[in-house]
């Protein structure tokens, strides 16, 4: 069943960019990797629609329960924020199984690993393609990827910043729904800094480790190497 608000709510001062959201719609979203339940969100900075996938309550505090200590006693059990994922939207990496990224990949595994573990969200953040350039835009990166340069390079050369992305609107949705901290399943530090700049606290960073394809191999080591993205399965032990 959908349900639309009569009266769209705004989250926010829409005067800042990090709280111009209004959510416009909530219904169950059953997928192949669970059952969530999809939250849509109009940005009127970015002029776009947002979708939060929600699985469990968000507003509960997990357990963790820890194994014991070396004298043979267990630890306490403590609280943690529930796992979160602000994934970028990549039309060629998601629709069309491009090899040419891991955004397809990352999808599905951070859908996985919050059915995994019962309880989370994934914001999905329209607007990001490209890491924020658009998808023409992309296409011509790919263009002059393919005549030698690397994913950073070639945003360079069309006169686009290395990474056009901020997540506001992410930080926005997450306050929206009640989670004032979360797990970040993220490769990315800045991602961190990004929503701890916003007033999400991120208790812990989640590694989101998916296999290297042998096509997006350059563009992995791209990121690791010159966006500082912490991938250790790229480590020259492991090439």
């Amino acid at each position: 069943m959908v349900s639309i608000s009569p009266t769209a709510r705004t989250v926010g001062n829409r005067d800042e960019p990090e709280n111009r959201i209004t959510r416009i719609a909530d219904s169950a979203l059953p997928t192949a990797h669970g059952d969530f339940r999809a939250v849509a969100y109009r940005d009127d900075v970015l002029d776009v629609d947002h979708v939060a996938l929600v699985l469990g309550d968000l507003n509960e505090h997990s357990t963790v329960i820890h194994e014991p200590s070396t004298n043979g006693q267990r630890r306490p059990d403590e609280q943690q924020p529930p796992l979160a994922r602000l994934h970028s939207e990549c039309l060629t990496g998601e629709a069309f199984a491009s090899r040419r990224c891991d955004c397809g990949a990352q999808l599905s595994r951070s859908l996985d690993m919050i059915t995994e573990e019962g309880r989370g969200v994934l914001v999905y953040l329209r607007g990001h393609e490209g890491r924020g350039i658009g998808l023409g835009a992309k296409i011509a990166a790919y263009a002059l990827q393919d005549r030698g340069q690397d994913t950073l390079d070639a945003n360079l050369s069309l006169g686009h910043p290395a990474d056009a992305r901020e997540y506001g609107a992410g930080a926005a949705i997450l306050a929206d729904l009640g989670v004032p901290a979360v797990r970040l399943l993220t490769n990315n530090p800045d991602k961190v800094a990004a929503l701890r700049g916003h007033g999400v606290e991120v208790s812990e960073r989640i590694p989101l480790t998916v296999p290297a394809d042998p096509v997006n191999l350059d563009y992995l080591r791209t990121k690791r190497d010159r966006m500082r993205h912490l991938l250790p399965q790229l480590d020259p032990a492991s090439d």
